[in-house]
């Protein structure tokens, strides 16, 4: 039987408003989420956390916004899925973009979810309930 420290998922944020990075965390306060989260503000600085040593290896997921500055979303995505080592890390977008060229683009890129971030911090609030339950429930490389 799995350990709650195995069970336990490495999240990396990748969002540029520090209001949603401020909603996510008080999102996961209020569901006792307790996977450590860690916060890029764009997609080359997720990158370098991500080939760095700050994040363990294991058992991580990118929660990932797709309209940020330098490299935004899709760009990330593209880069994340060409390196041989990154390459099948779960990514899940949260993003504002209705777009159906973005939301094609991502699931091309394999992402395991595409969340429209929800209006209402109530909504908010569910929603990650619903996306922890979701990853407890799946197993993760």
């Amino acid at each position: 039987m799995p350990t709650t420290s195995e069970k336990l998922l490495n999240i990396l944020l990748v969002e540029d408003d520090e209001v949603d990075v401020m909603n996510v965390q008080r999102a996961f306060r209020k569901n006792n989420i307790c996977n450590p989260l860690w916060v890029a503000a764009n997609g080359e600085e997720a990158l370098a956390a991500l080939r760095g040593s700050g994040i363990p290896r294991d058992r991580r997921l990118v929660l990932l916004d797709l309209n940020m500055p330098r490299m935004n979303g899709i760009e990330f995505l593209r880069e994340l899925r060409a390196d041989p080592e990154l390459g099948l890390t779960p990514v899940v977008v949260l993003t504002t973009s209705d777009d159906d060229r973005d939301r094609v683009d991502a699931y091309h890129l394999n992402v395991a979810g595409y969340i429209l971030k929800p209006v209402t911090f109530v909504s908010f609030v569910e929603a990650m309930a619903t996306l922890n339950k979701y990853w407890s429930l799946v197993e993760m490389p």
